[in-house]
């Protein structure tokens, strides 16, 4: 993804990462029974919303979700403990490999997601943006005081994190630290056991930058939960509308640069709408896949083919993050902070 300048106040953007959606999962036998399915946590308010309107869609279904970290997932599925997780790392062909001869499983990756790794900060901090080289010295330690970054405040930076198998500590480590190094070894760090534990304490404290799957920004998917299933089924399955997002306005989420030789060093910082997603020019992006190993004519392979379909992808899009496999559509993201002061 090389980025682009944009500058809208409402900005649209037609995207098209994804190529041609799966079918409809039909009624009968595949979409009957129980069924696990092991996610890492930063992905909870997507599948929560996928399996409560395919349980709504296919009423003698059940789909049992269990959220922990990452590695945990990847570790459940080498194990044949669950049929079907979703994280941001593809199998190795070792451990493809290894499923087939073990337990004669098929390995089934499907990327259904863009998702941003966002970094928040409580609603007094002055902060407003950040670099990528300063995320990286966040990271690795050499920025430790807010007054390093903004104003006279000497207090010293605590940053928030889920578990420390998570997917975003992953992404994160993998991206800014030397190989091997942990971001706790230099930084005043504390882990969580959940992305919502992480917001809370964001909201609560001043002195705390909270790293995040934007998926948990997302307010569209929160006013949803309030929505009558029949009448959000209608919005889910209605091809012809735009899709809006909008993102939470209880605490400031930094907007990122990234100069580089592709932007002309641009010095211009965004925040994690889809459109900057889909274009690249919010940096800190990555993507999300369901594995299966589930057989045909399965409940889980049906969940899974839902997932990738129109409605599941539909789902994705509330949430804020980039849905995968969409037909070209307009996407339109309001900032409902524009304007203020």
């Amino acid at each position: 993804m090389k980025g682009k300048t944009l500058t809208f106040t409402i900005l649209s953007v037609l995207f098209a990462l994804g190529v041609v959606s799966c079918g409809e999962v039909k009624r009968g036998e595949y979409a009957k029974g129980t069924a696990s399915i092991f996610c890492d946590d930063g992905f909870r308010t997507i599948l929560d919303e996928e399996i409560g309107v395919f349980e709504y869609t296919y009423p003698e279904s059940s789909i049992i979700p269990f959220y922990m970290s990452e590695q945990a997932c990847i570790d459940s599925l080498l194990a044949d403990q669950t049929q079907s997780i979703i994280v941001t790392k593809e199998l190795t062909p070792e451990q493809i490999k290894f499923m087939k001869s073990k337990y004669k499983r098929v390995v089934r990756t499907n990327c259904i997601a863009v998702d941003a790794v966002a970094l928040i900060v409580n609603k007094k901090n002055p902060v407003q943006s950040l670099s990528v080289e300063e995320v990286g010295d966040l990271l690795n330690g050499r920025l430790t005081h807010w007054n390093q970054l903004a104003g006279a405040d000497t207090t010293a930076i605590k940053l928030v994190f889920d578990n420390a198998g998570s997917s975003t500590v992953s992404y994160l480590r993998d991206k800014f630290l030397p190989k091997g190094a942990s971001i706790s070894d230099k930084t005043n760090s504390f882990a969580q056991e959940t992305n919502a534990q992480v917001f809370d304490i964001v909201k609560k404290d001043p002195d705390a930058i909270g790293v995040i799957s934007v998926s948990w920004l997302g307010d569209d998917l929160s006013a949803a939960k309030n929505v009558p299933m029949d009448k959000k089924m209608e919005d889910y399955q209605n091809q012809t509308d735009t899709i809006a997002a909008t993102l939470t306005d209880e605490v400031n989420i930094i907007k990122i640069s990234n100069p580089n030789p592709d932007n002309d060093y641009s010095l211009v910082a965004y925040k994690p709408y889809q459109a900057y997603i889909a274009t690249g020019e919010y940096p800190l992006y990555r993507k999300v896949y369901m594995i299966s190993t589930a057989p045909n004519s399965t409940l889980l392979h049906s969940f899974y083919t839902f997932i990738t379909g129109f409605v599941g992808q539909k789902i994705i899009s509330k949430t804020g993050i980039l849905p995968y496999h969409m037909n070209p559509r307009v996407v339109q993201l309001v900032d409902r902070n524009a304007g203020k002061k």
